[in-house]
């Protein structure tokens, strides 16, 4: 059974909504990925990641890791299997992301890279189609929490990279029509304000080669210049933030010129 759209829900129960189906993908990625081990014969470096006794956790199932060394699992880069090993850890992995990693959250930026690195989406169906709702669930439950684990941008960077493409995370920002989502669309504006209006992507990346960083940086601008205005507007944006989504539907010496251009001369 497919769970509800909480964009179709009243804004009063969205939230609750939003967090049952996180409930749920966490469950069924626990459930999917269960008995789930790194091979058996997959080695790494004493020296670099850890010892033998931890690298022997990982060919055990069903047991929790500790925090550490999940850390140090997902974010090793030279797996023989990366994708075997992710699944390894990925149902503790993952309430460990809706959490904010703790500790470890300034590693979040390499998040989408070992998803990416996974290559979950080639996974067989049941287990890739896990992973998307877990991923679809986390970002919509972001977006209905005023003060989520991870900022909204920060989530939305991990999953284009996790999924190699930014379309759908902003197809959902579209549906959720709720006013956290929409001052969260506020926040994200004004946080990537600079990068924006300079033709950068706000974020850096180890998964995009030049050409898809910058489809992906357009397909976001273009997004924000023809969805953002009225949303923002209705939602009491600041002035400065309804500017900055203004002026990304200007090119080049218009945006330059124009008298709320907010980093001086070009």
């Amino acid at each position: 059974m497919t769970d509800p759209d909480p964009g179709l829900t009243p804004a009063a129960e969205a939230a609750p909504a939003a967090r049952a189906r996180l409930d749920r993908a966490l469950a069924r990625l626990a459930a999917t990925f269960r008995g789930m081990t790194a091979p058996a014969g997959e080695a790494q470096c004493d020296c670099h990641w850890g010892g033998p006794e931890e690298l022997a956790l990982l060919k055990l199932p069903g047991t929790d890791l500790d925090p550490d060394l999940v850390h140090r699992t997902w974010t090793a880069p030279d797996w023989n299997d990366h994708g075997a090993v992710l699944r390894r850890v990925l149902p503790q992995f993952a309430r460990e992301l809706t959490e904010g990693l703790g500790a470890y959250a300034w590693d979040i930026d390499r998040v989408g890279l070992s998803f990416h690195r996974g290559a979950w989406q080639q996974w067989p169906a049941s287990q890739s189609t896990a992973v998307g709702e877990f991923l679809h669930a986390w970002w919509a439950h972001t977006l209905l929490t005023p003060d989520p684990a991870l900022p909204a941008g920060e989530v939305l960077q991990m999953c284009t990279e996790a999924s190699g493409t930014i379309g759908p995370w902003l197809a959902d920002w579209e549906t959720l029509r709720h006013p956290v989502a929409d001052q969260h669309l506020a926040d994200t504006v004004h946080a990537w304000q600079r990068d924006l209006l300079c033709y950068a992507l706000p974020w850096s990346t180890w998964v995009f080669w030049q050409d898809e960083e910058e489809a992906v940086r357009t397909e976001l601008t273009d997004w924000l210049a023809s969805r953002a205005p009225a949303r923002l507007r209705a939602h009491g944006a600041p002035e400065e933030v309804l500017h900055t989504v203004r002026l990304l539907s200007l090119a080049d010496t218009d945006r330059w010129n124009d008298p709320h251009w907010p980093y001086g001369p070009a």
